[in-house]
């Protein structure tokens, strides 16, 4: 595809007349263009990035090992739209006008954020990493950010602080890897869904978003992880097909100046470390081999606030957890404070819920990896570790449990709930036994210790 020069380098372009078109176009640019509905949103962010472009920006697998050690991460969604608390695309779906949503700043003030409350509920539920949205597609930033366009940042909003720098403080604090979430969109542009024709528009929101990028990749000590959202264009294809437009490989170029080791998700374009399955389904199919993460939102209403919510369980997120790492992937469950700052209860309850669990079973999840076996889907799938290899059953099929042949024999069995089993191997493989009463809820977790290689 051709590179029209004015949209990569800017052109010669009049801030004010930028400031006009905004004013002029954002709410006719936000009704022309149609709303996704949720499930073509995430079918369009599936194949997202380009698998050939700047393979030499990738990390080495030695620094991405504490990434797939890691196994589970929390997302927050969090800004202005908790507010209306009709969910983050609240701007684009209502088609409200881009000066009315800003009035909204006036409001958010957050009496009660406490990233350290955050931070500690993170560590509960066994969470290595967390994740938050520094900036969604509404263009605000919760950071006192000067390459914001008309400073629509949380240190000239009502909250008259930067509300990164203590999220990023307190998730170290907690013994946590810090992660900040950008979108390169921005709704306030109409050169976002008219980017040939309104070229000078999208190049200030193209100059907005690099400068953007290097201030959170400058001011907060190490990040260790980019998760880019939002390339695409005017919501059309995949982010992959705008990367001619962000210049994925020189931002990210940028990105690593800055933070060399930093793990950086594929949607700015740019392949990415780490390829991304999003929404709650229970995944399938084999083992992939390249790095993955599965996303999701515990309020299955929204990935923002909303005051109904749809909530899902603990149980939930664990078997989606194992189906997860079974497969080689990790997962990152997203929480969706309020305006004010505070996680609904029913969300802090489900991450309990999953702490309860990860502490007992944490050992077959974190530190490992997929295989040897291939998993059987809805029913087990393994994870191994040195000569420890770790089987989940989610459902039994029969009294008996029926596992090919492992790469060695096995030595000793153990059901890591505490309760007896029984087992035996055969010419085909291995069958274990564990009685109904024995059997965990929602998952059976079973370590095999294997014979010594050679």
């Amino acid at each position: 595809m051709s590179r029209p020069s004015n949209l990569i380098h800017g052109g010669t372009t009049r801030r004010a007349a930028i400031g006009a078109g905004l004013a002029l176009a954002g709410a006719s640019a936000l009704s022309q263009a149609p709303a996704p509905s949720d499930e073509q949103r995430s079918a369009l962010k599936q194949a997202n990035a380009d698998p050939t472009l700047a393979p030499d920006l990738l990390l080495p697998e030695a620094d991405l090992a504490w990434w797939r050690d890691a196994k589970l991460g929390v997302f927050v969604h969090w800004g202005l739209y908790a507010i209306p608390a009709r969910g983050e695309w609240y701007m684009f779906n209502e088609k409200v006008p881009a000066q009315r949503y800003a009035q909204l700043a006036r409001r958010f003030d957050p009496k009660h954020y406490d990233p350290e409350a955050w931070a500690s509920l993170a560590a509960q539920a066994g969470a290595r990493y967390m994740v938050l949205t520094a900036r969604h597609h509404d263009g605000f930033a919760l950071w006192d950010s000067p390459a914001s366009f008309g400073r629509f940042d949380a240190r000239h909003a009502a909250a008259r602080r930067d509300l990164v720098a203590p999220f990023t403080a307190a998730v170290r604090r907690a013994g946590l890897h810090a992660g900040l979430y950008y979108s390169p969109m921005d709704w306030r542009f109409p050169g976002y869904f008219r980017p040939r024709e309104l070229a000078a528009n999208a190049a200030a929101m193209k100059r907005q978003c690099y400068g953007q990028v290097e201030e959170l990749m400058s001011r907060y000590g190490r990040i260790d992880i980019l998760w880019y959202d939002g390339g695409w264009l005017a919501h059309q294809g995949t982010d992959a097909d705008a990367a001619w437009f962000w210049e994925s490989d020189r931002l990210n170029r940028m990105v690593r100046k800055h933070q060399p080791k930093v793990v950086i998700s594929p949607r700015s374009g740019w392949q990415g470390d780490f390829d991304i399955t999003e929404g709650d389904r229970i995944v399938t199919g084999p083992i992939r081999e390249r790095a993955w993460e599965q996303c999701f939102s515990i309020n299955r209403s929204a990935w923002g606030y909303t005051q109904g919510e749809n909530t899902l369980s603990g149980d939930d997120v664990i078997v989606r957890l194992v189906e997860t790492v079974v497969r080689g992937g990790n997962l990152l469950p997203n929480v969706s404070p309020d305006a004010d700052g505070r996680i609904p209860a029913p969300q802090q309850r489900t991450l309990r819920e999953l702490g309860a669990w990860m502490r007992q079973y944490g050992e077959a999840v974190q530190g490992t990896r997929a295989g040897p076996l291939q998993p059987v889907d809805g029913i087990w799938g393994t994870t191994q570790r040195a000569d420890r290899v770790y089987v989940h059953v989610l459902r039994w099929p029969t009294e008996e449990l029926q596992l090919p042949a492992l790469p060695r024999p096995v030595r000793a069995a153990r059901n890591l709930s505490g309760a007896s089993l029984a087992w035996r191997e055969h010419e085909r493989g291995l069958a274990i036994t564990v009685a109904p009463q024995d059997r965990g809820a929602p998952v059976t977790v079973i370590e095999l210790t294997l014979a010594a290689a050679g």
